[in-house]
């Protein structure tokens, strides 16, 4: 996102926009990659409200949180684009508040890798996590990417 100073995260995150529904999916490619034709789109709010479930040491990737909203609404998997905007839009808008924070930090993209859309940065969510008591590890030799060592034992099932 741009220009994140200028945006009411907290407006957006409570805008549905005709959101919960489900799609049905024709697409060949995209009903073989995702496995089924029932898409489910969920708003900006239920993706903070999970979020905010997550508990001090514990980490969820973004993918279990799609997969855990597509089984609770009886689909075959979530849109992830969308996924990825509203978890960025529930952490921007945490870090817009004083009061009734969001742990964004704890969600991590998929392979535990993290997020460096998040406010601050890469940087900020490496001190977060640490000091809750995970260890960062760098990958790549030029376009450095950063994961929380051995993830999965941290995940926290929703």
């Amino acid at each position: 996102m741009a220009n994140e100073d200028q945006k009411d995260f907290n407006a957006m995150l409570k805008e549905d926009k005709d959101m919960p529904k489900m799609q049905i999916v024709t697409d060949e490619t995209t009903i073989k990659r995702y496995g089924g034709t029932k898409m489910y789109f969920a708003p900006p709010r239920y993706y903070d409200v999970l979020m905010k479930k997550i508990p001090y040491g514990k980490i969820i990737t973004t993918g279990a949180i799609r997969e855990y909203l597509a089984k609770q609404n009886d689909g075959d998997f979530t849109e992830p684009i969308t996924a990825g905007i509203f978890i960025s839009i529930a952490a921007w808008a945490s870090e817009q508040r004083d009061t009734d924070l969001t742990p964004y930090w704890r969600t991590l993209k998929n392979k535990g890798e993290i997020n460096p859309k998040y406010p601050g940065g890469v940087e900020a969510q490496i001190e977060k996590l640490e000091a809750e008591g995970h260890t960062i590890i760098r990958r790549g030799r030029k376009n450095f990417r950063y994961y929380v060592e051995n993830y999965e034992e941290a995940m926290y099932e929703l």
